[in-house]
């Protein structure tokens, strides 16, 4: 089983590399910013691949043995917005029955999945360093699915993994033993029953509900009944948990100055048991927010609360 930290790109250092590795993290995870600025983030993103001094980065984290992974709210990337005017029927359609550019796009229209699956290959290979299991997740948020005629019967996680079946499908054409991650999150926790995933699609489980406040709790309910059934449905083969454990940029509500943060052992290391025994291949956790300006501000962040917890695992 694998340990991964996910950070955002900016965030990187090579002292945070050295930490990584020298507390046995597997995987390093670059996370660009989601929100409404997803696109521009993962922009960004690419632009830093570019440069050498990023390069150098990573080339650091392989050279300590990090292997290196991008995950990324990338579909207003794969669809750009400007395209909505000339191509409407690309984009979804909401439940008023208007074809909006907000979020995401249209899984049914053959044309537009088409290129979207184009694009995804080509960011594919534009990630530096990257392992071939790629992470290409819809946009942030929930109540994006499309609701026109053909995806109306599709609840968003069938909507979701069509796109995704296509998009490996193109990524296989160059990268034969591309994997593609089918993420179960907020409204998208639910099991497909109409659709059937493609070899090489696997699960990657973010249970982010469980941190909301939610006063009734349905919603984190929900996210715990489907856990056993998203095992049973997609296997547990490269299966993934995406926690948030360490992840300031959460407990800070998303802004800076980031907060002091200290991540409770008894909780993760409880977790990390119970992942391990339902037979997780990956255990990955945001650890965002906890760059040199966290460090300017409270000294070194303290991440063997997730670190610990797994060299327990082989006790």
């Amino acid at each position: 089983m694998k340990s991964e930290i996910l950070i955002h790109p900016e965030e990187l250092t090579h002292k945070q590399i050295h930490r990584m590795a020298s507390l046995g993290v597997n995987i390093l995870g670059i996370h660009p910013v989601g929100g409404n600025d997803a696109a521009d983030s993962l922009k960004q993103l690419l632009c830093r691949l570019e440069e050498p001094s990023f390069r150098a980065l990573l080339d650091d984290a392989a050279e300590h043995g990090l292997e290196i992974e991008y995950e990324m709210h990338a579909a207003s990337y794969l669809l750009p917005r400007e395209m909505f005017a000339e191509h409407p029927t690309y984009f979804r359609m909401n439940e008023a029955g208007e074809r909006v550019s907000d979020f995401d796009f249209c899984p049914s229209n053959e044309e537009g999945l088409a290129l979207i699956a184009a694009r995804a290959a080509e960011l594919a290979h534009k990630l530096y360093r990257s392992r071939h299991t790629y992470y290409f997740w819809m946009d942030d948020g929930r109540n994006h699915a499309c609701h026109c005629p053909k995806c109306r019967r599709f609840s968003a996680s069938e909507q979701q993994l069509i796109a995704l079946n296509r998009i490996l499908q193109e990524l296989k054409k160059t990268i034969p033993d591309a994997k593609m991650a089918h993420i179960a999150y907020v409204d998208r926790i639910e099991v497909p029953q109409q659709v059937k995933p493609e070899e090489g699609i696997f699960l990657e489980f973010a249970p982010y509900e469980k941190y909301m406040k939610d006063p009734d709790r349905q919603r984190q309910e929900e996210e715990q009944r489907a856990l056993p059934l998203l095992l049973s449905y997609f296997g547990t083969r490269d299966a993934k948990v995406l926690e948030y454990w360490l992840d300031n940029s959460l407990f800070s509500h998303w802004k800076k100055p980031p907060k002091p943060f200290f991540a409770n052992a008894d909780t993760v290391a409880a977790e990390v048991r119970a992942y391990a025994k339902m037979g997780f291949a990956q255990i990955a956790t945001f650890g965002c927010f906890l760059g040199d300006d966290y460090e300017a501000l409270y000294g070194e962040p303290d991440i063997t609360p997730f670190t610990d917890a797994f060299q327990a695992l082989d006790r």
